[in-house]
């Protein structure tokens, strides 16, 4: 051995109790910044109190965070530390008032992923058995804000939704695009063990060539969600299910086959309703439905004045109409906030051209 072996690891473990005073010392400060910064956020609710103030400002959130991932130098990666604030506002936010979230259940569902996503731990979560109960919660004034699926990169629009966002006044104040990864969970010892599968309709359109090719001699059993084809498969030891990483880790079912979806970049996005909007953040989005004459050139005329404002429209979905046979709505989501003067120009080049408009919401667009 080396002679200068020993004090060489009396050095190292000199040097780590020295990093592990000073990360004492950094803790304490982290500590101490964080309530200070809650302490300001009391301040600024009595103000808002005593002035009428909107509660809680999506906007203001956004802003937030976009600086945060903006002014992040490592080692940290920005989606964590975007993470970690987001935690850190939930939290001070609570200390006002503990928001309200309705959102599409049960528990451990994609869904409550994104609420948590959206406006972290430190809320109250209300799972509902339906899209439309969601808004009604949220009508009913027994939840601030709702949070719905409302279209898949795979399958396309949610249906049930944009039904709702047509009869409703609520406002779109929010939205999270959440990286959906369907896992194959079971406590069956191997997937040739696996005699009866419990899948969504949906999950199972976006695991379709994986499932065929692997579960083709299992009964599939229809659920009506991915956190309740967890449950069940956790009561028989010869079924499985198809779902998130959060419902294996509530039911403690073991994961056989991980991201089993047929495209890898299979994304669901959310959107968050609620009784008011969301201001200017910088980065938004406005979505919108339009009802046009049926007529020859009418979706032409529809989409003109957005070309002449130079808005830029991200997507357009059509939809049957409830009023009458063969006729349609469209939903059009478009860059930027409509109190922006392009967007209110192209919106009114609209109007006049005799479409009926109705302004879903605008909102800061997901990070």
């Amino acid at each position: 051995m080396s002679q200068d072996g020993p004090s060489h690891n009396r050095g190292d473990a000199n040097r780590q109790e020295e990093l592990r005073q000073e990360i004492d010392r950094l803790d304490a400060e982290v500590e101490r910044l964080i309530n200070q910064r809650a302490a300001r956020v009391l301040e600024i609710a009595r103000i808002k109190e005593s002035n009428g103030g909107p509660f809680y400002r999506p906007e203001r959130e956004a802003q937030i965070l976009a600086r945060v991932a903006e002014r992040n130098e490592g080692p940290f990666p920005d989606r964590d530390m975007v993470r970690i604030f987001r935690e850190i506002m939930s939290s001070c936010l609570a200390l006002e008032r503990r928001l309200r979230i309705a959102f599409l259940g049960p528990e451990a569902s994609f869904t409550h992923t994104a609420v948590q996503v959206h406006f972290g731990h430190a809320v109250e979560e209300h799972p509902v058995a339906a899209i439309a109960e969601v808004f009604r919660e949220v009508e009913a004034g027994t939840a601030d804000y709702g949070v719905v699926p409302v279209e898949n990169s795979t399958e396309g629009a949610v249906n049930a939704t944009l039904d709702q966002l047509m009869r409703t006044n609520l406002q779109i104040c929010g939205e999270v695009a959440l990286r959906v990864e369907h896992h194959l969970m079971s406590h069956a010892g191997s997937i040739d063990a696996i005699q009866r599968l419990y899948v969504h309709p949906q999950t199972r359109a976006q695991c379709r060539e994986w499932l065929h090719a692997h579960l083709d001699g299992a009964e599939w059993v229809e659920v009506p969600s991915n956190a309740e084809a967890a449950r069940r498969a956790s009561q028989e030891p010869e079924s499985a299910a198809v779902a998130g990483a959060a419902a294996a880790e509530l039911y403690e079912l073991p994961v056989l086959a991980a991201g089993i979806e047929d495209e890898p970049d299979n994304t669901t996005r959310f959107v968050v309703v609620g009784e008011e909007g969301a201001g200017i953040s910088g980065n938004d989005k406005t979505s919108i439905v339009i009802s046009a004459p049926n007529r020859p050139g009418s979706l032409f005329q529809v989409l003109q004045p957005f070309s002449r404002a130079g808005v830029n429209l991200t997507k357009i979905v059509s939809r049957p109409a409830r009023s009458s046979l063969w006729e349609y709505v469209f939903f059009l989501d478009l860059e930027g906030h409509q109190e922006e003067p392009t967007v209110r120009q192209a919106l009114d080049g609209v109007a006049e051209g005799g479409a009926a408009v109705k302004v879903l919401g605008s909102y800061p667009r997901a990070r």
